[in-house]
């Protein structure tokens, strides 16, 4: 019956073979167009990007020259109103705006007009009179000092198109005195925009905000002064934004363009810079021809590829069957042992996993084939394996034996030991790895309590002393290094003997347990570690604590022992009590101590405390400030 169904699964293998060819070959098709397609938006975001800084850059220039023009027209302003306007004073004035004017090439004319209309500077103006112009009446109804940027009008100078900057200028009783005009020239905004090649059929354009054209390149003349109020650009909501991109068909060649425009911030003026779609596109286009004939001639070649792979395929499937009577006997070896058996790839993808695999990490063998294998692999243990990994794969090592942790399904974390062996070709080349791993959990946990014990006090639960003694080598080193302070508190049960003969041993190892629960309640930093030092004795080493600190933690100690309430009748409390002695120091300070010194002083401390009557704290700096007393006297 296997053999059958074997059967007809290698007839249909050709069939197989040739609909992945296929697919295949219409994915890369689909994938070329797709690709093709995005290199297209692609290049248009570009030439938006693209558009989008010669517009500011465009912008810019065309505020700057306005505050160029500005700056001019508040300097008049201000001689003006100080100077008035008598022939002297107007007549030195136009020499300097004559100075001024040739020195910018930018500058078209400046000019000043009294309350009426006429012309007070420009003598080839004389008889003309500016009092029906926008600009005039907007300063003589209006009290605004502010600039005044109008609508590209014709200049009376000499006919050409100028954009007009203007300020008010008041008489000393505050009343309008006149006007100070400023120009700059269509043409050269126009000759300046010639310097900017974006595009062979492309254009540049300032326009005012009402949508008359101030400059254009090219044909500057055929649009200045001419009005478009009807434009996409006035009349869609969607492009009132302060810049934007924007698709549109012309109406004069219906050529398809991309736009990109910004409103200046400051002034009424609309920046445009436009480009030919279909000229932006091109070289786009004939790259994407080239690139899709590749394409067509890879197809091709892949159909080819595959007919011939097709016809191969009753050779390979000889040689598959022998691969499997060969594998065969390893699954027999490996799935007959309680260890995971697997097989890894050069690439670390899992070729083979052992049943055993449910017992050891929880998951099917079908779930992990194929799956990476160091997938689950525990991250602060990951870069170990790897290192061993990547040796054996170059060869480096023929086998290696490792440890570490590793995810399981239903028990969370598992330790786990694995033997692996490199395995090579018929040519000596590595082709992969087998290895064997087993689940040592337990054997971890054992030795997990043995390392525990080692370090922890088994009556109380605190560490012990040589924990202690470790922590206190490390603590002073770190101290010193980081120019910080270090604090101990000694710690020793009042009257314990007494206590132990009052109600026996039992009694007192739950009285030291009770001690050291209320001690190691009042460790509130995972840097503090209290400890039992010997007998009914205790150890407290605080980090970074000065002597202030350690004082308050030991009254802390000591009250939540006394405040414990064992019973003992032989104290003079009558119940449980504790003497601690405290001390703090700055090991970077102390060059010629060692740890030593530290305790001493705080275990010095605790024998005055003793001495003051027990139950009480006493720390190193008061017994040495009543030692100093006592000599003193």
């Amino acid at each position: 019956m296997n053999t059958v169904i074997q059967r007809a699964g290698w007839s249909r293998l050709p069939l197989r073979a040739a609909a992945f060819v296929v697919l295949t070959c219409v994915a890369i098709l689909g994938v070329s167009f797709w690709r093709e397609w995005a290199a297209r938006d692609a290049v248009l975001k570009g030439a938006e990007t693209e558009m989008a800084n010669v517009v500011r850059s465009l912008t810019q220039h065309a505020e700057d020259s306005l505050d160029l023009l500005d700056s001019g027209v508040v300097g008049t302003v201000g001689r003006l109103e100080i100077d008035g306007t008598d022939p002297a004073t107007m007549a030195r004035l136009h020499k300097v705006l004559e100075l001024r004017r040739k020195a910018m090439e930018r500058v078209h004319s400046l000019a000043v007009i009294d309350d009426q209309g006429n012309w007070l500077t420009s003598p080839g103006t004389i008889g003309s009179t500016l009092s029906d112009d926008a600009f005039f009446r907007h300063h003589q109804l209006s009290p605004n000092r502010e600039a005044y940027v109008g609508r590209p009008v014709k200049s009376l100078l000499d006919g050409e198109w100028v954009v007009t900057l203007s300020r008010r200028f008041n008489k000393p009783d505050g009343s309008f005195a006149g006007v100070v005009l400023a120009t700059i020239g269509s043409s050269y905004l126009s000759h300046f925009y010639e310097q900017f090649e974006i595009g062979r059929n492309s254009s540049v354009a300032l326009m005012y905000s009402d949508a008359t054209f101030i400059a254009r390149n090219p044909n500057n003349a055929k649009f200045v002064g001419r009005s478009v109020p009807g434009s996409a650009l006035f009349r869609e909501a969607s492009l009132q934004g302060p810049s934007g991109a924007y698709y549109f068909k012309s109406t004069l060649d219906g050529a398809d363009r991309v736009s990109f425009f910004k409103r200046s911030s400051r002034y009424p003026l609309v920046l445009i810079a436009t480009v030919d779609k279909d000229e932006l596109l091109a070289p786009w286009r004939a790259a994407a021809i080239t690139r899709m004939l590749f394409v067509l001639a890879l197809v091709m070649l892949i159909a080819v590829i595959g007919a011939v792979l097709v016809r191969h395929l009753q050779r390979g499937q000889r040689m598959a069957a022998a691969l499997v009577e060969k594998e065969a006997h390893f699954r027999l070896l490996a799935e007959g042992s309680s260890d995971m058996v697997t097989r890894i790839g050069l690439d670390e993808q899992l070729r083979y996993v052992s049943p055993s695999s449910i017992r050891v990490v929880g998951r099917r063998a079908a779930q992990l084939i194929g799956t990476h294998a160091l997938a689950g692999v525990h991250p602060e243990d990951l870069p170990q394996v790897r290192a061993v990994v990547e040796a054996m794969k170059r060869g480096e090592r023929e086998e290696a034996r490792v440890t570490y942790r590793n995810t399981h399904r239903n028990n969370g974390e598992v330790w786990l030991e694995s033997n692996m062996r490199v395995t090579r070709k018929d040519n000596g080349l590595v082709d992969g790895l087998v290895a064997i791993s087993r689940d040592i959990t337990d054997q971890k946990k054992l030795e997990t309590r043995l390392e525990s014990l080692a370090i922890e006090d088994s009556l109380t639960g605190l560490a012990n002393r040589r924990c202690f003694d470790e922590r206190l080598g490390e603590e002073w080193a770190r101290a010193y290094r980081e120019r910080t302070t270090l604090a101990l508190l000694m710690i020793d049960v009042d009257h314990f003997k007494s206590y132990n003969d009052e109600f026996g041993h039992p009694a007192g190892d739950a009285c030291l347990r009770v001690v050291a629960h209320a001690i190691a309640a009042e460790m509130h930093r995972a840097g503090d570690l209290a400890a039992r030092y010997g007998g009914e004795e205790f150890a407290v080493l605080l980090p970074n604590t000065d002597a202030a600190g350690c004082a308050r933690i030991g009254e802390r100690v000591r009250k939540t022992i006394r405040e414990a309430g064992l019973v003992h009748s032989t104290n003079r409390a009558g119940c449980i009590t504790a003497s601690l002695g405290g001390a703090a120091c700055r090991p970077a300070l102390e060059r010629t101590a060692g740890v030593g010194t530290l305790v001493e002083a705080a275990d010095q401390a605790l024998y005055a405390a003793k001495d003051a009557g027990r139950d009480c704290l006493m720390m190193a700096g008061e017994v040495t400030h009543l030692l100093r007393k006592a000599s003193g006297q």
